[in-house]
């Protein structure tokens, strides 16, 4: 992604990463945990989301992270399946983000009142941040520890927190070997672009 991508797709990001972190902390105070609630972590302002290494990480390498959501199973009142809803309630929002940034943008492309010339800026933008949070919707639903993906399967598959904390160890790194062998190679071992691409033409062609 070139510089001017880059601001094209901040918007995008920003919105994506505060609103999928806000939802995690949102369910898990539903769920009986004030954890996060208690660290203002319930709402919409990117500053209480955002980890700067994590967003500098995006920016110059096209993968990165938000502040992790933290949350006490004890609280909750029943451990096993609330942790997998607090997981997917982050990527879901993004799912629903994607689906409504492709509406405005079917709405803007459709409208005779639009002037796309003179609003190209706009449409980029929308565009960018449709395609951008259909990937973090499905970046995110990799079982490969620390992503929700994992803590989903971990809590179907009710494993101990012995053997999650041998994954935990084991998934950062493997991660982070993926995502660079992918970004400097051409190698495609998680097809995140291809498969937000199709997603968002998908519901774009009105699927």
């Amino acid at each position: 992604m070139n510089w001017q991508n880059t601001l094209y797709a901040l918007p995008g990001i920003l919105i994506g990463l505060t609103i999928h972190e806000c939802c995690h902390a949102f369910a898990a105070w539903k769920l009986g945990d004030s954890t996060a609630k208690d660290q203002g972590r319930i709402t919409l302002n990117p500053l209480k989301h955002i980890d700067p290494i994590g967003f500098l990480f995006i920016v110059l390498a096209g993968f990165g992270w938000a502040k992790p959501v933290q949350f006490n199973p004890e609280r909750l009142r029943y451990p096993r399946r609330d942790k997998a809803i607090i997981a997917a309630a982050g990527p879901l929002s993004n799912l629903v983000l994607g689906i409504l940034f492709v509406q405005a943008l079917r709405f803007m492309l459709a409208s005779p009142w639009f002037d796309m010339a003179a609003h190209e800026n706009l449409v980029l933008i929308v565009f960018f941040a449709a395609a951008i949070n259909f990937g973090l919707f499905i970046f995110n639903l990799i079982p490969i520890p620390p992503l929700d993906g994992s803590h989903i399967v971990f809590s179907g598959l009710n494993i101990s927190w012995e053997v999650q904390m041998r994954f935990m160890k084991i998934g950062m790194p493997l991660l982070f070997v993926i995502l660079i062998a992918q970004r400097f190679t051409d190698l495609t071992i998680l097809p995140i672009g291809r498969l937000a691409h199709n997603l968002l033409f998908f519901f774009l062609g009105g699927g």
